[in-house]
């Protein structure tokens, strides 16, 4: 078989989660419970089922969105989505307004080793990585676990191609 040219080297960078800021996230929704008051209005809260996950760039410069490579060990899904680069966590709550749309959505059906995917919206979002990576570090992401997934269960990174 002919080839298409030389391969790109690659990077693959992971999505780790982030047990501190997550728990910081935890923290906050306790102590408005404990002390009867109300989220800011606009404010995203983290729910039960959802944990901070960052990705650090270790390139920033000169890469090209290459594929998502989750894998997600037993039947679920698991909603990823990204969070603006004006939301710094250890300064500021996380606002509804720095979610960025689309969210690349990915699940495993009962008695099937095959991964899903909404292609389209996660080709979308990957490709944002590519151009956020250049004004970025790092970056922070909400992963939502449905269908009784929890993150021992989930692997995800980001495959770039390098230019």
């Amino acid at each position: 078989m002919a080839e298409d040219g030389p391969q790109k080297p690659q990077l693959e960078m992971p999505l780790v989660l982030d047990q501190d800021l997550t728990k910081q996230m935890r923290l906050r929704v306790e102590s408005l419970k404990q002390r009867g008051e109300k989220r800011q209005d606009g404010e995203k809260l983290l729910r039960p089922a959802e944990s901070v996950y960052r990705l650090d760039f270790i390139q920033q410069q000169k890469l090209q969105f290459e594929r998502w490579n989750v894998v997600l060990d037993k039947a679920g899904k698991v909603t990823i989505t990204g969070t603006s680069q004006n939301w710094t966590p250890d300064l500021t709550n996380l606002m509804t307004r720095q979610l960025l749309d689309p969210a690349a959505i990915f699940w495993r059906k009962e008695d099937s080793d095959a991964m899903d995917w909404n292609e389209a919206d996660a080709l979308e979002f990957g490709e944002r990585l590519s151009e956020l990576a250049k004004i970025r570090k790092v970056m922070y992401f909400l992963i939502t676990f449905g269908e009784g997934l929890e993150p021992a269960n989930v692997k995800a990174s980001v495959v770039f191609n390098q230019l």
